[in-house]
């Protein structure tokens, strides 16, 4: 593992402990030699993990489409910006990019990039380690509807435990590190019924 693919808001949040999870995540990325991939922002907590990163002798990597360039919000200081026509490559080269995903606390967008990555690990498009960062238990509501998923038979419980959660940096990097894929042919059980 080289690159972890960090997702996470565009603003600090109602509460300090956020930006301090972020800045800790940051650091313990830097400890274990590995590279931050994100959104290329350097506003929220986007901007505050890739400052801290960089602050602290590590590799920032950030892919942003030209529309938030144009609007100013794209980081200057980094190891490298990766500028691209969209939302679609952006992702698609973060993705390219990054041996793990992690979610930070953030809103819709950063919901929408997990739920992508979350789901193509379940289809087997990729057996990379997919996790949140649960400060102060963000998550909670969130792991507490994809357990209802399981219990109500939409979702295999093989594929919610895809899902790595701590709220510890050191800790998740750590589930990152010795995660393994499960088997993944989605549809095979429903096959072997027809």
């Amino acid at each position: 593992m080289k690159a972890v693919c960090v997702y996470c808001g565009s603003s600090d949040g109602a509460r300090p402990l956020y930006a301090e999870a972020a800045r800790a995540f940051g650091r313990a990325l830097v400890k274990a030699d590995l590279a931050l991939v994100y959104g290329g922002g350097k506003v929220g907590l986007m901007g505050v993990i890739a400052d801290e990163v960089m602050a602290a002798g590590g590799r920032a990597i950030g892919v942003i489409p030209e529309l938030l360039v144009n609007k100013e919000v794209g980081h200057t200081g980094l190891t490298e910006l990766h500028v691209v026509p969209d939302m679609h490559q952006r992702k698609k080269m973060m993705a390219d990019l990054s041996d793990a995903f992690v979610a930070m606390p953030g809103g819709a967008g950063t919901l929408e990039e997990l739920f992508e990555v979350f789901t193509w690990a379940q289809l087997g498009y990729h057996q990379k380690p997919v996790a949140v960062l649960n400060t102060d238990g963000f998550y909670d509501p969130l792991v507490a509807l994809l357990r209802h998923t399981v219990d109500e038979g939409f979702m295999q419980q093989k594929y919610f435990d895809i899902l790595q959660i701590d709220a510890n940096p050191d800790v998740l990097i750590g589930k990152l590190q010795r995660y393994r894929a499960p088997a993944t042919d989605k549809w095979a059980q429903n096959r072997a019924a027809v």
